[in-house]
């Protein structure tokens, strides 16, 4: 499997690269009225791109985040519940002794 990621990558790659290199030119932005930035088109969509992955990136590392604890605390129950299987078990209460003979009157 790790060899079909890696040319899923390679091929990405290289699509990526000769699409750079078919767009290098320059273009204006205009950032805020006023404020112009010359760059290349390239930079631009790679700029972009990373800009627009950062709320996936963070809704992901929060989700693992959340998802640990939650392991964790299933971990954690799980061993007290193993510790609780393996201890010895309680040996079962004596039945009570009655003590007291019977009256001459209930054995009628």
């Amino acid at each position: 499997m790790g060899i079909v990621r890696t040319i899923i990558w390679v091929l990405l790659t290289a699509i990526l690269v000769i699409f750079a290199m078919a767009n290098w030119k320059v273009v204006t932005v205009t950032v805020w009225p006023g404020w112009e930035a010359e760059t290349k088109l390239p930079v631009i969509i790679l700029v972009t791109f990373l800009i627009g992955s950062i709320p996936m990136w963070i809704a992901l590392r929060t989700q693992r985040w959340s998802m640990r604890r939650r392991i964790e605390a299933s971990e954690r129950q799980l061993v007290d519940l193993r510790a609780m299987a393996n201890r010895p078990a309680e040996p079962a209460p004596a039945p009570p002794v009655n003590d007291i003979p019977p009256s001459p009157l209930e054995t009628q």
